[in-house]
């Protein structure tokens, strides 16, 4: 289907011929996947496509697993009862699903605007950091209420800052995002370990290396056995309030054009450079508030090993959910029934609890691959923009082609969302 986009008017100009500019754009839609099928089998097919790479990834795993001797059936089964098997079981993936979905978020938020944001541990950590600095300097001088909200929003402006480093780091000197935000979890670490070793070690920690526990109202407030805090509704809220944004706000429809296509969002007026330093900060912020969640309510202190992998693995949750906030919650889920399983696998298998990031490799790479055969095979809709200017007109104005096709990236990114 080709739809015109209204024709530039002529500007006068001396030598320049009165030739209205012609701009089309083409937006061929594939045929779709499901060939006309049923609904029903239509959602089967979908279904199918969602499943096929984990179940690969699953089925390669327990080649692994006889492969070192351990009994597939046995594994899995331990996996789940570590994972699903009571109540406290349940608990605990709750407890991990938080930190690895606000971590998801952070990548996810970028990854509109076509930036990568591999920093999420460093943004985890600052963000916990930052929730014990108010902490400190608070020392219990306010109710609960106004003391947790405080150690929130200071979590996230050290999330923020960290990831706009990055993001300020590729606008000013075009320094590759992905690079610098990676580099920056090393130094998130050594600065916590910095901490946590010299100014604020616990006095009596007799040799360890922790910081002063959090009592009182600086913790979350325990909803659910002995240990799933309140901030485990934020599960269901944070990305929510995030889809909302990103589809339904003209920040968010900004974001999706510099993230199909830069160049021409530019010459359109927008701020390439500002949105995406803008996406950075959010996502940074998202995951500065989870580190606050997980030192309020899961630790209770600073400690150097915290939250280690958890970045990474939240990178894996975005990913699967194909960068889409609420995708992304069962994402983060099933990864943190994984993580969690680690040691049913050790109680059933006698492998190591380490062995489950095999089974998050696999996932990865069976998930990257689907997503590059369904980009060259079924794309839709693939977005075909052919403009034609006659060259006087193009003198004339060529600023209403670019801002045609920035509308129709956009319009395609939104039609390709709907479809997801």
């Amino acid at each position: 289907m080709t739809t015109p986009v209204n024709d530039a008017p002529a500007v006068d100009a001396p030598g320049v011929e009165e030739v209205p500019a012609v701009v089309s754009i083409s937006v061929a839609t594939a045929p779709d996947a499901r060939g006309g099928l049923p609904a029903a089998a239509g959602v089967v097919v979908r279904a199918l496509r969602w499943l096929g790479p984990p179940a690969a990834a699953l089925a390669v795993f327990a080649l692994f697993l006889v492969l070192k001797g351990a009994s597939p059936a046995e594994a899995f089964e331990g996996m789940w009862r570590s994972a699903f098997g009571d109540g406290d079981a349940f608990g605990e993936t709750l407890l991990r699903t938080v930190p690895l979905l606000m971590a998801a978020l952070a990548v996810a938020v970028p990854a509109r605007a076509g930036l990568f944001n591999i920093g999420g541990e460093g943004q985890l950590l600052l963000g916990a950091i930052g929730a014990q600095a108010m902490a400190m300097v608070l020392d219990g001088s306010l109710p609960s209420a106004p003391t947790l909200v405080l150690m929130a929003l200071a979590g996230m402006a050290a999330g923020l800052v960290w990831a706009a480093i990055a993001g300020g780091l590729r606008v000013v000197t075009g320094m590759n995002e992905a690079i610098s935000s990676l580099l920056l979890n090393y130094l998130a670490a050594i600065l916590l370990a910095w901490l946590v070793f010299e100014p604020w070690k616990d006095p009596n920690s007799l040799g360890q290396a922790y910081s002063e526990e959090l009592v009182g109202g600086e913790r979350l407030p325990v909803i659910w056995g002995d240990r799933v805090h309140l901030g485990v509704l934020l599960v269901a809220v944070v990305p929510v309030v995030l889809w909302l944004v990103l589809r339904y706000t003209p920040w968010g429809f900004k974001l999706r054009v510099v993230g199909g296509n830069p160049e021409a969002a530019r010459r359109a007026g927008l701020r390439v450079g500002g949105l995406g330093l803008a996406a950075m900060a959010l996502g940074g912020a998202i995951a500065g508030l989870g580190g606050m969640l997980e030192v309020a309510g899961v630790e209770g202190r600073l400690r150097p090993d915290m939250l280690v992998g958890f970045g990474y693995i939240g990178f894996l949750a975005s990913w699967l959910g194909r960068h889409h906030p609420l995708k992304a919650i069962g994402a983060s889920a099933a990864l943190a029934a994984v993580a969690v399983g680690g040691n049913g696998l050790k109680v059933a298998s006698g492998l190591s609890g380490g062995a489950v990031n095999v089974l998050m490799a696999l996932v990865l790479l069976a998930v990257l691959g689907w997503s590059q055969k369904e980009s060259k095979e079924t794309r839709a809709p693939s977005v075909a923009l052919r403009v034609g200017l006659r060259r006087s007109a193009a003198r004339a104005r060529p600023e209403a082609a670019v801002a045609g096709v920035a509308v129709a990236t956009g319009e395609a990114l939104d039609a390709e969302g709907a479809r997801a």
